[in-house]
């Protein structure tokens, strides 16, 4: 039906039917997914699977807007959610936009018993996207107890990072994190759009100084190189955050990053972690299977 066919319905005039079908778009009340599927998409999905022995991988197309791929990789990322929840598991999260951009896909939950698990700590300059509001957020949406690290991701230096992990209410969800059902993470880059360069969460010169010690890329803050190593650097040794490394004790570990500017990253991510999902680009996938 239209939107006014809808108002003559129920009585309403269209501006109410247009702002309530936008809310329960928001809260996933309402879904719209396209099951089309190109078919060069499904052949990657068949040989990324192969490859890399996954679980599962799906791959989306480029759209001719870059900036709206994070939105559909999120968005395919919070269908997938929704077909594996279960009663009582435990989430472990990254953040970022791509991951943030799956929660109006996911719909809301009641009687779960779950719990989320931010696996890094907050931002202390932020826009949009938060690691704590993004598992806050989640939580409330699956109707989940959430975990919450409530500390700065990046201590000024070492010492106070040991310091803060000494907290018991960090320490509980450190302990949380080395028994998830389920890590989903995504990566980031260190180009001139990424986060950390456009909120200054890190300074011009250690930016520079950690792409000479060989970063391509983070995971949960944690930088890395091409070949998935953890580089030496200052920065890594003052990060609040789970070690993506130890993410290899979850059963199950899902990957949801895209976009060319982030290969190197993702190539990276794919060595540390071995997940068994992975979401991505065609442009992406093409590549790493080139390699």
């Amino acid at each position: 039906m239209t939107q006014d066919q809808v108002a003559q319905e129920l009585g309403l005039n269209r501006a109410k039917v247009l702002r309530m079908l936008a809310a329960a778009r928001m809260d996933g009340t309402v879904q719209i997914r396209v099951l089309s599927h190109q078919s060069n998409c499904v052949a990657l999905e068949r040989q990324l699977e192969k490859r890399f022995k996954l679980e599962r991988a799906i791959v989306v197309p480029v759209p001719k807007q870059a900036e709206q791929l994070p939105e559909i990789i999120g968005g395919v990322l919070g269908e997938y959610m929704t077909d594996i929840l279960k009663e009582n598991m435990t989430i472990g999260l990254g953040w970022g936009k791509t991951l943030s951009a799956c929660l109006p896909a996911i719909p809301q939950q009641v009687d779960t018993h779950m719990s989320v698990v931010s696996l890094l700590g907050g931002l202390t300059r932020v826009n949009t996207f938060n690691p704590s509001e993004f598992a806050w957020r989640l939580g409330d949406r699956l109707a989940a107890e959430a975990y919450l690290i409530a500390a700065p991701v990046f201590a000024p230096d070492e010492r106070t990072r040991d310091a803060l992990l000494t907290h018991p209410g960090i320490r509980e969800v450190f302990r949380r994190s080395e028994n998830l059902d389920t890590a989903i993470v995504s990566v980031g880059d260190l180009s001139p759009g990424s986060t950390f360069n456009r909120y200054g969460l890190l300074e011009r010169d250690e930016i520079i100084s950690l792409q000479k010690a060989g970063a391509v890329g983070d995971i949960l803050c944690r930088f890395i190189d091409a070949d998935g190593e953890v580089v030496d650097h200052e920065v890594n040794r003052r990060v609040v955050a789970v070690d993506p490394r130890s993410l290899r004790t979850a059963r199950k570990v899902v990957l949801a990053s895209g976009g060319w500017h982030k290969y190197a990253a993702i190539k990276g991510a794919m060595k540390l972690l071995s997940p068994q999902v992975v979401v991505t680009d065609l442009e992406v996938a093409q590549q790493l299977l080139g390699e």
